[in-house]
């Protein structure tokens, strides 16, 4: 196995990636093939044993005229030319005095036909099958003079390999276009499955796939249609327990608060009432985390209003953040998804940092969203330690921050059911970069 593939791994960087490419090639290359072998057994056995055998044939019939005529007493109108051209087919002329013209240019059909000539005369032999149509033009050296014999074609070589050739092209066609039709119906059920694994990976819902193609294909289909099923089941289950979760906590919170609003002021009750106010934020993101903006529906959505509204709302905690905007930025989304994740890496940018930049651009069919802060940053060996749920990297970051660690987490759940992804670099402002890509 590894002689063959070190054999065939120059050929494989040159084949085709698609299915549909690489099925007509497991069809054609054997065609091909078959054509090629078919082709020259018929030439090399059939069309040259035929050739053979009929200029064998015509050679004799020379070599005969040869040796039992007088060729200084013929003339065109001799009884024997007259017997030649009815007999045999021949026109015969004797040139007296005359010389064989140079040889002409050699071919496979006449070095098959030289060969014959050769076997049974044995004098100098000039002829040609390309001057005359339909006509052969034997010219030998008797000596005193030239032999013209004037033969048909057919008497000489084999005429109808082109019908052969013909039937053979033609075959080939209405196979391939038959086995072309056949896989497109074949791969047409793969590319739809594809399709649809594909706009689920990116949050969109096709309602009216089925499985469709061949068994295999259908088992695969319905294998998927399973799985979404799953997903989707547990999506919804997470987000009912967690939701129920927040509510059973909303009601304890909200006695807590309206007793501490009863109570006199001071001191300590300022600190419950800002524990009520922390714990009643934390539910709240656990149910953002749950719920991930999976009711929404994706929609086709220009995201440069988005992001200024993300800059506007984040104005308030620290100098303008810089929004930089260019080329088209318009995809099916969820909007108000997409800019919670959006706001959230600015509102940890802006957190840490104290200038913020938003950067998004469309590269290679992505739209590619780049925050930008010049806080302390994240090191490289923590970066996929900060999507964590409930992580937060106070070594790195400030310590007395709000929050539960949900806000990058709650971000790449969102980036993820668009069929993208966050990673965290280092900023050229000299902190951390958060990049957010959302195919389109």
């Amino acid at each position: 196995m590894r002689v063959f593939d070190r054999l065939f791994s120059p050929i494989r960087g040159l084949l085709p990636k698609g299915l549909y490419a690489r099925s007509l090639i497991i069809i054609i290359a054997p065609i091909v093939l078959l054509q090629a072998a078919v082709s020259h057994t018929f030439f090399e056995r059939h069309w040259q044993r035929v050739t053979h055998q009929l200029s064998g044939s015509v050679a004799s019939e020379i070599a005969f005229i040869i040796a039992t005529q007088d060729f200084r007493s013929a003339t065109p109108d001799s009884p024997f030319d007259t017997s030649a051209r009815g007999t045999l087919g021949f026109i015969v002329t004797f040139h007296p005095g005359a010389a064989l013209p140079a040889p002409p240019h050699t071919s496979i059909l006449e070095n098959t036909i030289r060969d014959e000539l050769d076997k049974y005369i044995e004098r100098p032999i000039w002829f040609d099958v390309n001057r005359r149509e339909k006509l052969v033009d034997i010219r030998v050296d008797v000596g005193d003079g030239v032999l013209q014999v004037v033969v048909p074609s057919g008497r000489v070589y084999a005429t109808n390999w082109h019908i052969f050739l013909v039937w053979m092209v033609v075959a080939s066609i209405v196979l391939l276009t038959i086995a072309i039709l056949f896989l497109r119906n074949q791969v047409r059920p793969i590319l739809r499955l594809a399709y649809v694994a594909e706009a689920f990976g990116k949050g969109r819902d096709i309602p009216y796939f089925k499985p469709a193609g061949a068994r295999e294909v259908r088992a695969a289909a319905q294998a998927f249609i399973d799985m979404r099923d799953r997903i989707r089941r547990h999506i919804t289950q997470r987000t009912e327990m967690l939701a129920g979760v927040s509510h059973d906590l909303r009601t304890p919170l909200t006695r807590m608060k309206l007793e501490l609003a009863l109570m006199p002021q001071g001191p300590e009750v300022e600190g419950l009432r800002s524990d009520v106010d922390d714990m009643e934020h934390m539910v709240e993101e656990f149910l953002d985390f749950a719920r991930g903006e999976g009711g929404e529906e994706p929609m086709l959505t220009d995201l440069e209003p988005v992001l200024a509204e993300v800059r506007d709302g984040v104005r308030h905690k620290r100098e303008a953040v810089r929004l930089v905007a260019t080329g088209s930025l318009t995809a099916r989304l969820r909007r108000q998804a997409v800019k919670r994740c959006v706001a959230n890496l600015v509102d940890n940018a802006a957190t840490y940092g104290d200038h913020v930049e938003i950067l998004a651009r469309r590269v290679d069919g992505v739209i590619e969203i780049c925050v930008d802060d010049d806080g302390p940053g994240i090191p490289p060996d923590k970066r996929d330690e900060a999507f964590r749920p409930f992580i937060r990297l106070d070594q790195s970051r400030t310590p007395d921050s709000s929050g539960v660690g949900l806000g990058l987490a709650i971000a790449r759940d969102i980036a993820r059911v668009h069929g993208g992804d966050i990673t965290l670099t280092e900023s050229p402002l000299g902190g951390l970069r958060a990049t957010l890509k959302i195919p389109t």
